[in-house]
Protein backbone atom coordinates (compact mmCIF):
# COMPACT_ATOMS: atom_id res chain seq x y z
CA UNK A 1 0.00 0.00 0.00
CA UNK A 2 1.80 3.13 -1.01
CA UNK A 3 1.13 6.36 0.61
CA UNK A 4 1.82 9.64 -0.71
CA UNK A 5 1.93 13.10 0.68
CA UNK A 6 1.70 16.66 -0.80
CA UNK A 7 3.71 18.45 1.73
CA UNK A 8 5.45 22.08 2.80
CA UNK A 9 9.72 21.80 2.25
CA UNK A 10 10.36 21.03 5.55
CA UNK A 11 7.67 19.02 6.69
CA UNK A 12 8.92 15.91 5.58
CA UNK A 13 9.75 14.82 9.69
CA UNK A 14 6.61 15.40 10.61
CA UNK A 15 5.02 12.54 8.56
CA UNK A 16 7.28 10.30 10.40
CA UNK A 17 6.24 10.54 13.65
CA UNK A 18 8.53 11.69 16.82
CA UNK A 19 9.07 14.57 19.39
CA UNK A 20 9.51 17.96 18.81
CA UNK A 21 12.72 20.23 19.31
CA UNK A 22 11.39 21.93 22.23
CA UNK A 23 10.85 18.27 23.87
CA UNK A 24 14.03 17.00 23.66
CA UNK A 25 15.91 20.43 24.93
CA UNK A 26 13.38 19.50 28.00
CA UNK A 27 14.49 15.98 28.63
CA UNK A 28 16.79 15.38 31.66
CA UNK A 29 19.83 14.78 29.51
CA UNK A 30 20.07 17.94 27.20
CA UNK A 31 18.34 20.20 30.25
CA UNK A 32 21.58 19.31 32.23
CA UNK A 33 23.87 20.66 30.25
CA UNK A 34 22.29 24.39 30.44
CA UNK A 35 21.14 24.59 26.52
CA UNK A 36 21.38 27.60 25.38
CA UNK A 37 18.99 28.50 22.20
CA UNK A 38 21.73 30.90 19.71
CA UNK A 39 19.03 30.63 16.03
CA UNK A 40 16.38 29.12 15.18
CA UNK A 41 14.08 30.12 18.33
CA UNK A 42 10.45 30.20 15.96
CA UNK A 43 11.69 26.36 14.76
CA UNK A 44 11.87 24.95 18.04
CA UNK A 45 7.96 22.73 17.06
CA UNK A 46 10.09 20.86 14.08
CA UNK A 47 10.10 16.76 14.68
CA UNK A 48 12.44 15.34 15.68
CA UNK A 49 12.62 12.02 14.15
CA UNK A 50 16.15 10.31 15.00
CA UNK A 51 19.14 11.16 17.03
CA UNK A 52 22.68 11.33 15.47
CA UNK A 53 25.89 11.87 17.24
CA UNK A 54 29.38 13.05 15.29
CA UNK A 55 32.50 14.64 14.59
CA UNK A 56 33.01 14.61 10.60
CA UNK A 57 33.17 17.05 8.00
CA UNK A 58 30.86 15.46 5.87
CA UNK A 59 28.47 14.28 8.29
CA UNK A 60 25.68 15.11 6.21
CA UNK A 61 25.99 12.74 3.67
CA UNK A 62 25.46 9.96 6.56
CA UNK A 63 21.55 12.07 7.59
CA UNK A 64 18.11 11.13 6.02
CA UNK A 65 16.95 14.58 7.57
CA UNK A 66 14.58 14.63 10.81
CA UNK A 67 17.66 14.13 13.02
CA UNK A 68 18.87 15.98 15.72
CA UNK A 69 22.74 16.29 15.78
CA UNK A 70 24.81 16.40 18.95
CA UNK A 71 28.59 17.63 18.35
CA UNK A 72 31.55 18.79 19.94
CA UNK A 73 32.61 20.83 16.79
CA UNK A 74 35.38 19.12 16.03
CA UNK A 75 34.19 18.58 12.05
CA UNK A 76 32.88 22.01 11.85
CA UNK A 77 36.47 22.61 10.70
CA UNK A 78 38.70 26.46 11.51
CA UNK A 79 38.31 28.43 9.12
CA UNK A 80 34.57 30.56 8.85
CA UNK A 81 34.20 29.87 5.02
CA UNK A 82 34.02 26.20 6.10
CA UNK A 83 31.65 26.67 9.30
CA UNK A 84 29.22 28.25 7.23
CA UNK A 85 29.25 25.72 4.54
CA UNK A 86 28.88 22.67 7.52
CA UNK A 87 25.81 24.81 8.49
CA UNK A 88 24.51 24.96 5.34
CA UNK A 89 24.33 21.47 4.07
CA UNK A 90 23.00 20.49 7.24
CA UNK A 91 20.12 22.72 6.80
CA UNK A 92 20.00 21.74 2.88
CA UNK A 93 19.65 18.07 4.69
CA UNK A 94 16.21 19.11 6.53
CA UNK A 95 17.95 18.26 9.99
CA UNK A 96 15.85 19.46 13.08
CA UNK A 97 18.07 20.82 14.78
CA UNK A 98 22.18 21.64 15.64
CA UNK A 99 23.63 20.76 19.53
CA UNK A 100 27.13 21.81 19.69
CA UNK A 101 28.49 20.74 23.11
CA UNK A 102 31.49 23.92 24.15
CA UNK A 103 34.56 22.60 25.31
CA UNK A 104 37.95 21.94 24.02
CA UNK A 105 37.15 22.72 20.37
CA UNK A 106 34.74 25.77 20.93
CA UNK A 107 34.66 28.23 24.26
CA UNK A 108 31.97 29.82 22.24
CA UNK A 109 30.31 29.19 19.06
CA UNK A 110 31.72 31.46 16.18
CA UNK A 111 29.73 34.46 14.75
CA UNK A 112 29.64 32.33 10.96
CA UNK A 113 28.17 29.25 12.78
CA UNK A 114 25.60 31.58 14.45
CA UNK A 115 24.59 33.93 11.88
CA UNK A 116 24.68 31.19 8.99
CA UNK A 117 21.93 28.97 10.93
CA UNK A 118 19.89 32.04 11.62
CA UNK A 119 19.51 32.69 7.91
CA UNK A 120 19.00 29.16 7.24
CA UNK A 121 16.23 29.08 9.56
CA UNK A 122 18.23 26.10 11.69
CA UNK A 123 17.90 25.64 15.58
CA UNK A 124 21.48 26.31 17.02
CA UNK A 125 21.69 25.12 20.56
CA UNK A 126 24.81 25.07 22.42
CA UNK A 127 25.36 23.47 25.51
CA UNK A 128 27.37 24.93 28.67
CA UNK A 129 28.05 21.81 30.34
CA UNK A 130 29.07 18.41 29.57
CA UNK A 131 26.37 16.02 28.81
CA UNK A 132 26.68 12.34 27.97
CA UNK A 133 25.86 11.51 24.46
CA UNK A 134 24.68 8.44 24.41
CA UNK A 135 21.95 8.90 27.89
CA UNK A 136 21.06 11.98 25.28
CA UNK A 137 20.34 9.27 22.36
CA UNK A 138 18.65 6.53 24.78
CA UNK A 139 15.90 9.56 26.15
CA UNK A 140 15.11 10.62 22.68
CA UNK A 141 14.95 7.76 20.91
CA UNK A 142 12.58 6.52 23.81
CA UNK A 143 10.51 9.03 23.73
CA UNK A 144 10.31 8.66 20.29
CA UNK A 145 9.21 5.32 20.32
CA UNK A 146 6.37 6.01 23.09
CA UNK A 147 5.20 8.70 20.72
CA UNK A 148 5.15 5.87 17.81
CA UNK A 149 3.33 3.65 19.79
CA UNK A 150 1.00 6.35 20.55
CA UNK A 151 0.03 6.96 17.32
CA UNK A 152 -0.05 3.22 16.29
CA UNK A 153 -2.55 2.90 18.98
CA UNK A 154 -4.46 5.86 18.02
CA UNK A 155 -4.54 4.66 14.23
CA UNK A 156 -6.01 1.12 15.51
CA UNK A 157 -8.91 2.37 16.99
CA UNK A 158 -9.77 3.87 14.03
CA UNK A 159 -9.40 0.61 12.19
CA UNK A 160 -10.96 -1.23 15.04
CA UNK A 161 -13.94 1.38 14.47
CA UNK A 162 -13.61 0.78 10.38
CA UNK A 163 -13.99 -3.12 10.74
CA UNK A 164 -16.53 -3.15 13.42
CA UNK A 165 -19.07 -0.81 10.69
CA UNK A 166 -18.19 -3.06 7.82
CA UNK A 167 -19.16 -5.99 10.23
CA UNK A 168 -22.03 -4.14 10.97
CA UNK A 169 -23.32 -3.98 7.32
CA UNK A 170 -21.85 -0.81 6.74
CA UNK A 171 -19.92 0.71 3.70
CA UNK A 172 -17.81 2.71 2.28
CA UNK A 173 -19.74 5.71 3.39
CA UNK A 174 -19.41 4.61 6.96
CA UNK A 175 -15.31 4.07 6.83
CA UNK A 176 -14.77 7.24 5.23
CA UNK A 177 -17.36 9.31 7.93
CA UNK A 178 -15.09 7.12 10.66
CA UNK A 179 -11.82 8.88 8.94
CA UNK A 180 -13.64 12.27 8.00
CA UNK A 181 -14.60 12.69 12.23
CA UNK A 182 -10.99 11.38 13.22
CA UNK A 183 -9.14 13.68 11.38
CA UNK A 184 -11.51 16.80 11.58
CA UNK A 185 -11.19 17.46 7.58
CA UNK A 186 -13.36 16.12 4.55
CA UNK A 187 -11.91 12.70 3.62
CA UNK A 188 -12.47 11.52 -0.34
CA UNK A 189 -12.82 8.29 -2.23
CA UNK A 190 -11.58 8.63 -6.02
CA UNK A 191 -11.04 6.20 -8.93
CA UNK A 192 -7.69 5.96 -9.55
CA UNK A 193 -8.15 8.10 -12.33
CA UNK A 194 -9.43 11.09 -10.05
CA UNK A 195 -13.25 10.59 -10.29
CA UNK A 196 -14.92 10.78 -7.46
CA UNK A 197 -16.93 7.97 -5.84
CA UNK A 198 -17.78 8.59 -2.11
CA UNK A 199 -17.22 11.95 0.13
CA UNK A 200 -17.57 12.63 3.69
CA UNK A 201 -17.03 15.40 6.18
CA UNK A 202 -17.65 18.58 6.07
CA UNK A 203 -15.02 21.29 4.84
CA UNK A 204 -15.13 25.23 6.53
CA UNK A 205 -18.53 26.61 7.97
CA UNK A 206 -20.05 23.28 7.34
CA UNK A 207 -19.18 23.49 3.82
CA UNK A 208 -20.13 20.21 1.61
CA UNK A 209 -17.40 18.18 1.04
CA UNK A 210 -18.44 17.54 -2.33
CA UNK A 211 -18.83 21.34 -2.98
CA UNK A 212 -14.74 21.25 -0.99
CA UNK A 213 -13.82 18.70 -3.78
CA UNK A 214 -15.35 20.24 -6.81
CA UNK A 215 -13.65 23.83 -5.98
CA UNK A 216 -10.17 22.10 -4.92
CA UNK A 217 -9.93 19.72 -7.88
CA UNK A 218 -10.72 22.68 -10.05
CA UNK A 219 -7.64 25.15 -8.64
CA UNK A 220 -5.39 22.12 -8.29
CA UNK A 221 -5.54 20.26 -11.51
CA UNK A 222 -2.18 19.21 -11.69
CA UNK A 223 -1.26 18.50 -8.20
CA UNK A 224 -3.44 17.93 -5.20
CA UNK A 225 -3.08 21.30 -2.23
CA UNK A 226 -0.30 21.33 -0.19
CA UNK A 227 -0.70 19.05 3.45
CA UNK A 228 -2.88 16.65 1.31
CA UNK A 229 -2.43 12.77 2.43
CA UNK A 230 -3.09 10.41 -0.43
CA UNK A 231 -2.92 6.85 -0.04
CA UNK A 232 -3.68 4.01 -2.45
CA UNK A 233 -5.99 1.38 -1.65
CA UNK A 234 -4.55 -1.86 -3.41
CA UNK A 235 -6.55 -4.15 -5.66
CA UNK A 236 -6.36 -7.36 -7.39
CA UNK A 237 -5.24 -9.89 -4.61
CA UNK A 238 -1.96 -9.22 -2.92
CA UNK A 239 1.45 -8.82 -4.61
CA UNK A 240 -0.36 -7.56 -7.86
CA UNK A 241 0.79 -3.82 -7.57
CA UNK A 242 -2.21 -2.62 -8.83
CA UNK A 243 -4.09 0.07 -7.60
CA UNK A 244 -8.06 0.28 -7.18
CA UNK A 245 -8.80 3.56 -5.83
CA UNK A 246 -7.30 6.48 -3.72
CA UNK A 247 -8.33 7.69 -0.48
CA UNK A 248 -7.83 11.48 -0.31
CA UNK A 249 -7.44 13.30 3.48
CA UNK A 250 -7.80 17.29 2.53
CA UNK A 251 -6.22 19.79 5.28
CA UNK A 252 -9.31 22.22 4.31
CA UNK A 253 -9.97 22.68 8.49
CA UNK A 254 -6.84 22.04 9.93
CA UNK A 255 -3.62 20.96 9.24
CA UNK A 256 -2.99 16.46 9.13
CA UNK A 257 -0.88 14.95 11.94
CA UNK A 258 1.25 11.83 11.01
CA UNK A 259 -1.47 9.88 13.03
CA UNK A 260 -4.38 11.07 10.65
CA UNK A 261 -2.14 9.15 7.48
CA UNK A 262 -1.54 6.39 9.59
CA UNK A 263 -5.17 6.22 10.29
CA UNK A 264 -5.90 6.33 6.49
CA UNK A 265 -3.35 3.57 5.91
CA UNK A 266 -5.56 1.46 8.50
CA UNK A 267 -8.63 2.76 6.59
CA UNK A 268 -7.37 2.04 3.30
CA UNK A 269 -6.74 -1.78 3.87
CA UNK A 270 -10.40 -1.79 5.40
CA UNK A 271 -11.68 -0.24 2.34
CA UNK A 272 -9.82 -2.83 0.11
CA UNK A 273 -11.60 -5.75 1.43
CA UNK A 274 -15.60 -3.58 0.82
CA UNK A 275 -13.61 -2.73 -2.84
CA UNK A 276 -13.10 -6.38 -3.52
CA UNK A 277 -16.71 -6.99 -2.07
CA UNK A 278 -17.91 -4.82 -4.62
CA UNK A 279 -15.77 -5.69 -7.54
CA UNK A 280 -16.10 -3.00 -9.83
CA UNK A 281 -15.54 0.61 -9.95
CA UNK A 282 -18.63 0.90 -11.66
CA UNK A 283 -20.72 -0.49 -8.90
CA UNK A 284 -18.92 1.68 -6.25
CA UNK A 285 -19.51 4.54 -8.61
CA UNK A 286 -23.73 3.86 -8.88
CA UNK A 287 -23.25 3.27 -5.46
CA UNK A 288 -22.55 6.47 -5.04
CA UNK A 289 -25.32 8.12 -7.30
CA UNK A 290 -27.45 5.48 -4.92
CA UNK A 291 -26.70 7.00 -2.39
CA UNK A 292 -26.87 10.82 -3.51
CA UNK A 293 -30.33 9.95 -4.90
CA UNK A 294 -31.48 8.25 -1.61
CA UNK A 295 -30.10 11.13 0.64
CA UNK A 296 -32.47 13.33 -1.73
CA UNK A 297 -35.32 11.60 -1.71
CA UNK A 298 -35.09 11.14 2.33
CA UNK A 299 -34.55 15.17 2.76
CA UNK A 300 -30.82 14.44 3.71
CA UNK A 301 -30.10 17.04 1.11
CA UNK A 302 -31.95 20.53 0.46
CA UNK A 303 -32.85 21.28 -2.88
CA UNK A 304 -31.11 24.33 -3.04
CA UNK A 305 -27.13 22.05 -2.67
CA UNK A 306 -28.23 19.60 -4.97
CA UNK A 307 -27.52 20.56 -7.90
CA UNK A 308 -24.00 21.53 -7.36
CA UNK A 309 -23.42 17.53 -5.69
CA UNK A 310 -24.86 16.71 -9.19
CA UNK A 311 -22.60 18.41 -11.10
CA UNK A 312 -19.98 16.24 -8.98
CA UNK A 313 -21.14 13.35 -9.91
CA UNK A 314 -21.47 14.15 -13.76
CA UNK A 315 -25.45 14.75 -13.76
CA UNK A 316 -25.88 18.41 -15.99
CA UNK A 317 -29.45 18.42 -16.68
CA UNK A 318 -29.85 22.23 -17.80
CA UNK A 319 -32.67 24.54 -17.29
CA UNK A 320 -35.58 21.75 -18.28
CA UNK A 321 -38.09 19.35 -15.53
CA UNK A 322 -36.12 16.61 -13.92
CA UNK A 323 -37.97 13.19 -14.33
CA UNK A 324 -37.68 10.72 -11.31
CA UNK A 325 -37.55 6.83 -12.04
CA UNK A 326 -37.22 4.22 -9.96
CA UNK A 327 -36.80 0.39 -11.20
CA UNK A 328 -37.79 -1.80 -8.51
CA UNK A 329 -36.19 -5.67 -9.11
CA UNK A 330 -37.26 -9.01 -7.10
CA UNK A 331 -36.80 -9.53 -3.50
CA UNK A 332 -33.82 -11.95 -2.79
CA UNK A 333 -30.88 -10.86 -5.15
CA UNK A 334 -27.51 -11.02 -4.04
CA UNK A 335 -25.84 -7.77 -3.40
CA UNK A 336 -22.84 -8.90 -5.09
CA UNK A 337 -21.03 -8.76 -8.22
CA UNK A 338 -24.25 -8.97 -10.37
CA UNK A 339 -24.90 -5.05 -9.14
CA UNK A 340 -21.59 -4.03 -10.78
CA UNK A 341 -22.79 -5.75 -14.40
CA UNK A 342 -26.28 -4.19 -14.04
CA UNK A 343 -24.76 -0.80 -13.29
CA UNK A 344 -23.10 -1.04 -16.45
CA UNK A 345 -25.50 -2.94 -19.14
CA UNK A 346 -28.24 -0.15 -17.96
CA UNK A 347 -25.44 2.74 -18.11
CA UNK A 348 -24.56 1.55 -21.93
CA UNK A 349 -28.68 1.00 -22.85
CA UNK A 350 -29.34 4.34 -21.28
CA UNK A 351 -26.61 5.87 -23.55
CA UNK A 352 -28.96 5.96 -26.34
CA UNK A 353 -32.15 7.99 -25.15
CA UNK A 354 -30.87 11.52 -25.48
CA UNK A 355 -31.01 13.21 -21.69
CA UNK A 356 -28.68 13.90 -19.52
CA UNK A 357 -29.23 10.84 -16.90
CA UNK A 358 -27.71 10.24 -12.69
CA UNK A 359 -28.01 6.64 -12.60
CA UNK A 360 -27.48 4.89 -9.07
CA UNK A 361 -28.10 1.41 -7.56
CA UNK A 362 -29.22 0.46 -4.44
CA UNK A 363 -28.73 -3.14 -4.03
CA UNK A 364 -30.18 -3.30 -0.07
CA UNK A 365 -33.42 -2.46 -1.33
CA UNK A 366 -33.22 -4.10 -4.95
CA UNK A 367 -33.45 -0.20 -6.61
CA UNK A 368 -31.83 1.29 -9.36
CA UNK A 369 -32.99 5.11 -8.80
CA UNK A 370 -32.33 7.69 -11.84
CA UNK A 371 -32.79 11.00 -12.61
CA UNK A 372 -33.32 12.13 -16.32
CA UNK A 373 -33.40 16.25 -17.60
CA UNK A 374 -36.21 16.71 -20.04
CA UNK A 375 -36.20 19.84 -22.37
CA UNK A 376 -39.98 19.84 -21.66
CA UNK A 377 -42.70 17.97 -19.73
CA UNK A 378 -43.98 17.07 -23.01
CA UNK A 379 -41.21 14.09 -23.27
CA UNK A 380 -42.51 12.25 -20.15
CA UNK A 381 -44.18 9.60 -22.36
CA UNK A 382 -41.18 8.77 -25.06
CA UNK A 383 -38.29 9.52 -22.52
CA UNK A 384 -40.30 6.75 -20.14
CA UNK A 385 -40.64 4.43 -23.04
CA UNK A 386 -37.09 4.37 -23.85
CA UNK A 387 -35.82 4.43 -20.39
CA UNK A 388 -37.85 1.48 -19.20
CA UNK A 389 -36.75 -0.43 -22.38
CA UNK A 390 -33.10 0.37 -21.80
CA UNK A 391 -33.56 -0.69 -17.70
CA UNK A 392 -35.10 -3.88 -18.73
CA UNK A 393 -32.64 -4.76 -21.46
CA UNK A 394 -29.43 -3.84 -19.02
CA UNK A 395 -31.50 -6.61 -16.48
CA UNK A 396 -31.84 -8.96 -18.94
CA UNK A 397 -27.69 -8.52 -19.98
CA UNK A 398 -26.92 -8.70 -16.17
CA UNK A 399 -29.13 -12.15 -16.02
CA UNK A 400 -30.57 -10.97 -12.94
CA UNK A 401 -34.08 -10.95 -14.35
CA UNK A 402 -33.44 -15.14 -15.49
CA UNK A 403 -32.57 -15.48 -11.34
CA UNK A 404 -35.27 -12.91 -9.90
CA UNK A 405 -37.64 -15.47 -12.25
CA UNK A 406 -40.16 -12.45 -13.10
CA UNK A 407 -39.32 -8.93 -14.51
CA UNK A 408 -38.66 -5.91 -12.72
CA UNK A 409 -41.19 -3.32 -11.92
CA UNK A 410 -39.93 0.51 -13.70
CA UNK A 411 -41.95 3.48 -11.80
CA UNK A 412 -41.87 6.91 -13.96
CA UNK A 413 -42.55 10.01 -11.22
CA UNK A 414 -43.81 13.61 -12.19
CA UNK A 415 -41.53 15.72 -13.75
CA UNK A 416 -40.25 19.24 -11.88
CA UNK A 417 -37.75 20.94 -10.20
CA UNK A 418 -34.78 19.71 -7.43
CA UNK A 419 -37.72 19.79 -4.60
CA UNK A 420 -40.32 17.88 -6.57
CA UNK A 421 -37.66 15.34 -7.87
CA UNK A 422 -36.53 14.76 -4.02
CA UNK A 423 -40.58 14.22 -3.29
CA UNK A 424 -40.92 12.04 -6.72
CA UNK A 425 -38.32 9.60 -6.37
CA UNK A 426 -39.42 8.64 -2.59
CA UNK A 427 -43.13 8.46 -3.94
CA UNK A 428 -41.67 5.87 -7.03
CA UNK A 429 -39.38 3.76 -4.62
CA UNK A 430 -42.33 3.22 -2.38
CA UNK A 431 -44.81 2.82 -5.22
CA UNK A 432 -42.45 0.69 -7.12
CA UNK A 433 -42.00 -1.90 -3.80
CA UNK A 434 -45.98 -1.33 -3.65
CA UNK A 435 -46.69 -2.50 -7.26
CA UNK A 436 -44.69 -5.77 -6.99
CA UNK A 437 -47.03 -8.80 -8.04
CA UNK A 438 -49.06 -6.23 -10.74
CA UNK A 439 -49.58 -7.24 -14.07
CA UNK A 440 -46.40 -6.52 -16.29
CA UNK A 441 -46.13 -3.50 -17.98
CA UNK A 442 -43.15 -1.42 -19.33
CA UNK A 443 -43.44 0.96 -16.66
CA UNK A 444 -45.89 2.48 -14.31
CA UNK A 445 -47.06 6.03 -13.88
CA UNK A 446 -46.58 6.63 -10.03
CA UNK A 447 -49.84 8.81 -9.95
CA UNK A 448 -52.19 6.03 -11.21
CA UNK A 449 -50.92 3.79 -8.04
CA UNK A 450 -51.61 5.78 -5.47
CA UNK A 451 -54.42 3.05 -3.91
CA UNK A 452 -51.74 0.41 -4.04
CA UNK A 453 -49.63 2.73 -2.29
CA UNK A 454 -51.83 3.24 0.22
CA UNK A 455 -53.07 -0.40 0.40
CA UNK A 456 -49.44 -1.62 0.33
CA UNK A 457 -48.86 0.36 3.61
CA UNK A 458 -51.86 -0.90 5.60
CA UNK A 459 -50.38 -4.44 4.62
CA UNK A 460 -49.53 -5.59 8.01
CA UNK A 461 -53.03 -3.56 10.19
CA UNK A 462 -55.45 -6.72 10.27
CA UNK A 463 -58.75 -4.50 9.54
CA UNK A 464 -56.90 -4.84 5.91
CA UNK A 465 -56.82 -8.98 6.22
CA UNK A 466 -60.78 -9.02 7.62
CA UNK A 467 -61.81 -6.26 4.94
CA UNK A 468 -60.49 -8.70 1.84
CA UNK A 469 -62.03 -11.59 3.66
CA UNK A 470 -65.76 -9.95 3.81
CA UNK A 471 -65.28 -8.53 0.07
CA UNK A 472 -63.86 -11.65 -1.60
CA UNK A 473 -63.60 -14.58 1.06
CA UNK A 474 -66.37 -16.66 -0.22
CA UNK A 475 -65.04 -16.29 -4.06
CA UNK A 476 -61.68 -17.11 -3.26
CA UNK A 477 -62.93 -20.52 -1.06
CA UNK A 478 -65.01 -21.52 -4.28
CA UNK A 479 -61.78 -21.19 -6.15
CA UNK A 480 -59.80 -23.05 -3.48
CA UNK A 481 -61.88 -26.52 -4.00
CA UNK A 482 -64.07 -25.89 -7.11
CA UNK A 483 -63.07 -25.41 -11.28
CA UNK A 484 -63.23 -23.20 -13.17
CA UNK A 485 -61.95 -20.35 -10.51
CA UNK A 486 -64.23 -17.70 -10.64
CA UNK A 487 -61.46 -14.65 -9.27
CA UNK A 488 -59.84 -14.24 -12.32
CA UNK A 489 -63.10 -13.84 -14.14
CA UNK A 490 -64.00 -10.96 -11.25
CA UNK A 491 -60.84 -9.32 -11.68
CA UNK A 492 -60.90 -8.81 -15.90
CA UNK A 493 -64.72 -7.59 -15.63
CA UNK A 494 -63.97 -4.95 -13.11
CA UNK A 495 -60.37 -4.38 -15.45
CA UNK A 496 -63.16 -3.58 -18.06
CA UNK A 497 -65.43 -1.27 -15.97
CA UNK A 498 -68.20 -3.60 -16.60
CA UNK A 499 -68.01 -4.26 -20.06
CA UNK A 500 -69.15 -7.88 -20.84
CA UNK A 501 -68.49 -8.05 -24.38
CA UNK A 502 -64.82 -6.99 -23.90
CA UNK A 503 -64.61 -9.39 -20.59
CA UNK A 504 -65.79 -12.30 -22.87
CA UNK A 505 -63.37 -11.50 -25.52
CA UNK A 506 -60.56 -11.09 -23.37
CA UNK A 507 -61.16 -14.76 -21.42
CA UNK A 508 -62.58 -16.05 -24.60
CA UNK A 509 -65.14 -16.82 -23.17
CA UNK A 510 -69.30 -16.84 -25.07
CA UNK A 511 -71.33 -14.14 -23.64
CA UNK A 512 -73.65 -17.34 -21.77
CA UNK A 513 -70.71 -18.81 -20.05
CA UNK A 514 -69.86 -15.34 -18.64
CA UNK A 515 -73.36 -14.62 -17.52
CA UNK A 516 -73.49 -17.57 -15.77
CA UNK A 517 -69.82 -17.24 -13.95
CA UNK A 518 -71.07 -13.47 -13.18
CA UNK A 519 -74.89 -15.14 -11.58
CA UNK A 520 -72.74 -17.60 -9.71
CA UNK A 521 -70.22 -14.24 -8.08
CA UNK A 522 -73.27 -12.57 -7.16
CA UNK A 523 -74.72 -15.84 -5.69
CA UNK A 524 -71.40 -16.55 -3.48
CA UNK A 525 -70.86 -12.90 -2.90
CA UNK A 526 -75.15 -12.08 -2.18
CA UNK A 527 -74.54 -9.04 -3.59
CA UNK A 528 -75.07 -7.00 -6.96
CA UNK A 529 -72.45 -6.74 -9.57
CA UNK A 530 -73.93 -3.82 -11.22
CA UNK A 531 -74.09 -1.80 -7.95
CA UNK A 532 -71.20 0.91 -7.75
CA UNK A 533 -70.33 0.65 -4.12
CA UNK A 534 -70.23 -2.99 -4.51
CA UNK A 535 -67.63 -2.64 -7.62
CA UNK A 536 -65.59 0.01 -5.32
CA UNK A 537 -65.44 -2.24 -2.73
CA UNK A 538 -64.55 -5.41 -5.03
CA UNK A 539 -62.03 -3.21 -6.74
CA UNK A 540 -60.09 -2.83 -3.76
CA UNK A 541 -60.19 -6.01 -2.36
CA UNK A 542 -58.67 -7.43 -5.61
CA UNK A 543 -55.86 -4.94 -5.26
CA UNK A 544 -55.30 -5.41 -1.37
CA UNK A 545 -55.16 -9.61 -1.56
CA UNK A 546 -51.63 -8.82 -3.04
CA UNK A 547 -50.33 -7.66 0.19
CA UNK A 548 -52.20 -9.85 2.94
CA UNK A 549 -51.73 -13.93 3.77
Amino acid sequence: MNTRDSREPGDGPEAQGGITVRRALELPGLRGGLPEILAGTDRLERTVRWVHAGEVPNIASLLKGGELLLTTGYGLGTRPADQRAFVRTLAERGIAALVIELGPRFTRLPAALIDTARSAGLPLVQLHREVAFVTVTEEIHTEIVNGHYALLQRAEEVHRRCTEALLGGGGVPQVLAILADFSGNPVFLETADGQLLYAAGTGPAATDPLQVWEGLRAQHKDEPPAGTAIVDVPGGGPGTGSVRARLVLLPVVAPLAPVHRLAAERAAGVLAVVLMQARQEEELAARGRGDFLTDLAEGRIRAEDAPAQARVLGFKPGGGPLLPVVMRLADGLSSGGGWAVLARAVSEELASVGVPVLLGVRPVEGRVPLLLGLRAESERPAVADKVAAALRAGVERAGMQRSAGHPPVVVVGVPGGWAAASAGLRHAAETATAAQGLADRPWYDARRLDIDLLLWRLRDHPDLAAFVDRAIGPVRDHDDRAKPPLLPTLETYLAHAGRKAETARELHLNRQTLYNRLARIGELLGTDLDDPQTVLALSLALRARRHVP
